[in-house]
Order: C-alpha cells, then sequence, then structure tokens
C-alpha cells in the first residue's frame, strides 16, 4: 500500500514532497521537526537537572598574606647616604663619597657625575634640579641653553659663577647629580636618596642665600611644588634665607615670565646688599 506524505493536511506525491523539502534546505532549514512544537526548556524529571543549592551570603575566606619584594629598604638606603656624607669633611670627600654611592639607579645609565660648578667660596648657591644631556656630556649642572640663560641673568645684578670674589660669585649644584632618562623628573625615590649629599653640600658650601630654581628643588628643599606661586617669596631652606625661582628652561619657553624672574633677581640684589 502506497503512503503519501502530507503537508497541512493535504496529500503530497514523492516529487512534490521532496520539491519542498529541497525547497525548506534552500530557505535555511537544517533539522526536521514534528508537527507540534516541543518545550526544550521542559524537560523530563528523569533528565532535569537537580536545583541549584541558594547562594549563601558569607564573607570569603581572607586570603593569606602576599609577601613582595620590593628591593632595598628605602629608609635604610637613605640612612647609608646620610651616614656616607656625614662622614664628608670636605667637599672633595664629598664629591668622592656620592660618586661611589651605588644606591641611586640613574648612576649606572648616566655618562657623568655633576657635582657643582663655580665658586664654592660664593655667597649665593643656585640649586637646580638634575643635569641634562649637555650637563650629562660635559659633567657640569647648567651649561646647555637654560645655563647660558641663567650666566645672563645674574650677570645681570654682577654675579658669576667665574667670579673669584664671593662677593660676585655664584655657586651651582642640582638636586639630582646624574641625568635622568629622557630628562623626566626625579622621582620622590631619587630625590630622597639624594637629599643627604645636597645637604651636607650645601653645609661645607655655607652660602648666605640658596636660590631654589624650579619646582624639583622647591619639592625637595621646601615638601612644596607650584613654582608660579612660590616663585619671588623669601623663604627658609637648610636653614639660610632661600628664595625660588622659575627655571631658566620655563623663561625659554614663555618669554614674558622674564619680567617676573627680574624682579626676583632684584629681591636677591637687594638681599645681599642690605
Amino acid at each position: 500500500m502506497e503512503h503519501n506524505p502530507t503537508y497541512q493536511g493535504i496529500a503530497l506525491d514523492a516529487e512534490t514532497a521532496l520539491a519542498l523539502l529541497e525547497w525548506q534546505v534552500e530557505m535555511g532549514a537544517d533539522e526536521p521537526v514534528l508537527d507540534a512544537a516541543t518545550d526544550r526548556f521542559e524537560l523530563p524529571a528523569s533528565t532535569r537537572p537537580d536545583p541549584a543549592p541558594p547562594l549563601q551570603m558569607t564573607a570569603p575566606p581572607a586570603a593569606p598574606p602576599v609577601r613582595r619584594d620590593d628591593g632595598p629598604d628605602l629608609d635604610a638606603m637613605v640612612a647609608q647616604a646620610g651616614a656616607l656624607a656625614a662622614s664628608a669633611q670636605t667637599l672633595e670627600a664629598l664629591a668622592e663619597a656620592q660618586q661611589a654611592y651605588d644606591g641611586i639607579e640613574l648612576k649606572k645609565g648616566a655618562r657623568n657625575f655633576c657635582f657643582a660648578d663655580g665658586n664654592p667660596k660664593a655667597r649665593v648657591l643656585i640649586l637646580g634640579e638634575a643635569p641634562g644631556d649637555e650637563e650629562d656630556r660635559q659633567g657640569r649642572p647648567f651649561v646647555g641653553r637654560a645655563g647660558q640663560l641663567l650666566d645672563r641673568m645674574f650677570d645681570a645684578i654682577g654675579l658669576s659663577r667665574d667670579a673669584v670674589d664671593a662677593e660676585q660669585a655664584l655657586y651651582i649644584v642640582n638636586v639630582l647629580s646624574w641625568r635622568p632618562p629622557g630628562n623626566r623628573d626625579p622621582s620622590p625615590e631619587e630625590i630622597a636618596l639624594s637629599m643627604p649629599f645636597v645637604r651636607r653640600h650645601i653645609e661645607l658650601a655655607a652660602p648666605d642665600v640658596v636660590v631654589l630654581m624650579g619646582n624639583i628643588p622647591c619639592q625637595a628643599a621646601l615638601g612644596r611644588r607650584g613654582i608660579l606661586r612660590l616663585r619671588g617669596t623669601w623663604t627658609e631652606a637648610f636653614g639660610r634665607p632661600a628664595l625660588p625661582m622659575t627655571h631658566p628652561a620655563y623663561l625659554l619657553r614663555n618669554p614674558p615670565a622674564k619680567r617676573e624672574a627680574w624682579a626676583d633677581l632684584l629681591s636677591l640684589s637687594a638681599r645681599l646688599k642690605g
């Protein structure tokens, strides 16, 4: 007995049924189904998974302590730098001690050690930030474009790093004696490790006045930044009168600020004369 398939109650011959099947395949059908839809979410009880237990709002177990190896202790390294600096009784001995100190990683990538420049007997000590590329080449602070402008600025009030007379001389030191890569700002750790040598440097040189040239010296000596607010206002640093001034590199980028720098130079000149 021949059995013909049906479609929506209509009997179909084999050729028509095959044509319909091919049409459905072309339309994207890829799975045969029954006349009635199957609820696949309603599984038989025997195959239904056990319900998940209710969530318990309990505190997670305490994590075990994590041990971290952060390298040498910063306080211990600062103390070591302080002991080395304190042991130096002359500027020459301080330079040797600082150059031999291995706690500052910058030393490994710098070409030269920039200790100081000018007359160590000068009444005015300029504290700068860190060596740049040209300073790194020559081993002297403030010898690039900013240094050339600095020389012209202080020459205008009768002060020079080349002067023999302490009354007209300048002595120039940086917070860092090695160049940071890419002229980036020194890190707080680098400043902390350098400051024992800077403090001892200023003690041995014993200037009458310290000029804090830029943000980094203000951060190191005063614990504050914001040179445009600090500049021109006398304060105290290292137990001495101190005058914050804008860095010559800033003046090269912002020539109108030279007017305020000139006012600061006049204030310094008056302080030295008074």
